[in-house]
């Protein structure tokens, strides 16, 4: 039974996101979720404002069922399929992030300090929030697509830009975790 609860091996989920992709690719379509906002902004009428949101979004129908299915696969991963939330991360790394103030670092894979509701009451909280926010939907627009559109769809398609763009991914987090997020906490 306990078997129920562990997460599917590299060898069955990394075939089944290729096959995902492979039948994608056969359609004519590209897989990516920042193009989700731009479908929702054009479906509330964006397009009124500006020309970037001018689209058919009814041909991008087909993505939002995509969202759709990431939310309730989520729900039923996260409540029904898992048991054990923790995450198994090094004792040094723990130790680390507990001298910064991150007391429950490796409980959850969404640490409580990090990500409840209380977090909104402090402004520094709320600010780094909201120009992190800003910051990722300025580079998925400026990039043209997300991590997962580019990581995924991208390089499967071996697109030169989407390899750029992954790489641009990697440098940025790596600076975030290692020289911003200090400084931040």
């Amino acid at each position: 039974m306990d078997q129920l609860y562990q997460p599917w091996p590299w060898y069955i989920s990394g075939p089944l996101i290729a096959w995902v992709l492979l039948a994608l690719l056969f359609v004519g379509k590209k897989f990516g979720m920042s193009s989700n906002l731009k479908t929702i902004c054009t479906i509330c009428g964006a397009g009124k404002v500006s020309s970037f949101f001018r689209v058919d979004w009814k041909s991008q129908l087909w993505n939002l069922v995509v969202v759709l299915g990431v939310i309730i696969g989520g729900f039923i991963g996260s409540t029904y399929l898992s048991r054990d939330t923790s995450v198994n991360i090094s004792q040094a790394t723990k130790d680390h992030l507990k001298s910064m103030g991150i007391t429950d670092a490796g409980t959850n894979f969404l640490p409580e300090m990090l990500f409840s509701n209380d977090i909104l009451s402090n402004p520094k909280a709320c600010i780094s929030l909201i120009v992190g926010g800003l910051l990722v939907g300025f580079g998925a627009r400026y990039a043209n697509g997300c991590t997962s559109g580019h990581a995924i769809s991208g390089l499967s398609n071996l697109q030169l830009p989407s390899l750029i763009a992954v790489i641009g991914f990697f440098i940025g987090g790596l600076i975030m975790v290692h020289l911003l997020f200090p400084l931040i906490f």
